[in-house]
């Protein structure tokens, strides 16, 4: 008999509740900074963003 793993990682997306949650926020009038939730660590901050319409 075959042994499968049941455990193995499938290739479906994950959940869109799985995104990380993000902040925004200006730390002058000219820079704006995105940080992850829970991620101290890293940060990306910009002196160019686009407003996104859905």
């Amino acid at each position: 008999m075959e042994t499968t793993d049941t455990d193995a990682p499938d290739d479906e997306p994950a959940p869109a509740d799985a995104a990380p949650r993000i902040s925004v926020c200006n730390a002058t009038p000219e820079r704006t900074v995105f940080a992850e939730e829970g991620n101290e660590d890293g940060w990306i901050a910009t002196d160019y963003s686009v407003s996104l319409t859905r």
